[in-house]
């Protein structure tokens, strides 16, 4: 997954959909990157009754309606779950699991990160703390490590790393973990119960938006923007959950919308710049 397009936007949510019709409708390449619907709480949806022009219908149901509009848009969808954006000049660089792909804006769709950071997460982020054990996996051949999490992710992501040769110690009870260290992390706090480990591989569904780009502005847990749905960062536009209450689907799909008309803007002047 090599290949640049015009807008990347992580999330396929209805922000995130409405993002990409908006930004294919202006001729611009898109790509969305986006975990199985089945995990967003939009497809957990008993029933929705204040969406305009779609009357109760399932969250399921919207969700699979919004990925036949957005096959047919053109728009590419790519699974997985977004670590990382990288400034790279006049271009941006999204890691994908052990992936990478790049685009001149980005648009962060994403929701909302409803796991709280583990005590010593965010510190020890890149000093022993990895979001991806096939980016990582390397640096700790032959060593031992944690990895926490329950879902099928983790559990292949345990299998790789045993398969190169790292002593894994699965973490996947509901247990409080803590994450400690001095230079590097070096231990896990289980339950009450501390294991030493050389790395710590934390796998969730999503990475909290306050992680994805270093420098984002943000508030309360959420991204600030303009009324335009640009972020502090140029090239940068959120829209939908990830900027704030209310979470309300109407209001994500029109911040998609607006994101699109700017990051779409934002490329046309750069191009003219160019």
């Amino acid at each position: 997954m090599k290949e640049r397009y015009d807008v990347v936007i992580i999330g396929g949510g209805i922000a995130g959909v409405s993002a990409a019709l908006s930004c294919r409708n202006r001729g611009k390449t898109a790509a969305v990157i986006a975990n199985g619907a089945e995990t967003s709480s939009l497809y957990k949806a008993e029933k929705i009754t204040n969406y305009p022009g779609v009357p109760s219908v399932s969250g399921k149901e919207l969700s699979e309606l919004l990925l036949r509009q957005l096959s047919d848009s053109g728009a590419e969808l790519i699974r997985g779950r977004a670590l990382s954006v990288i400034p790279l000049g006049d271009s941006f660089g999204v890691a994908v699991g052990s992936e990478f792909t790049s685009c001149l804006a980005v648009i962060i769709a994403a929701g909302i990160t409803r796991e709280k950071l583990y005590p010593g997460e965010g510190e020890f982020l890149g000093r022993g703390v990895s979001y991806c054990a096939t980016c990582d996996g390397m640096l700790y051949r032959g060593k031992t490590v944690a990895v926490i999490g329950s879902g099928e992710e983790a559990s292949r992501d345990a299998d790789f790393l045993e398969s190169i040769g790292c002593t894994v110690l699965r973490m996947t009870k509901p247990l409080r973990y803590e994450i400690r260290g001095g230079m590097k992390a070096d231990a896990v706090l289980a339950g009450g119960e501390e294991h030493k480990v050389d790395g710590v591989f934390v796998i969730k569904d999503t990475v909290s938006v306050t992680k994805l780009v270093q420098g984002l502005a943000y508030a309360d847990g959420a991204i600030v923007t303009d009324r335009q749905m640009r972020t502090n960062i140029p090239g940068v536009f959120a829209a939908g959950d990830c900027t704030g209450k209310p979470y309300q689907l109407a209001r994500a799909a029109g911040e998609g919308n607006v994101a699109a008309l700017s990051a779409c803007e934002y490329i046309d002047n750069k191009k003219k710049e160019n």
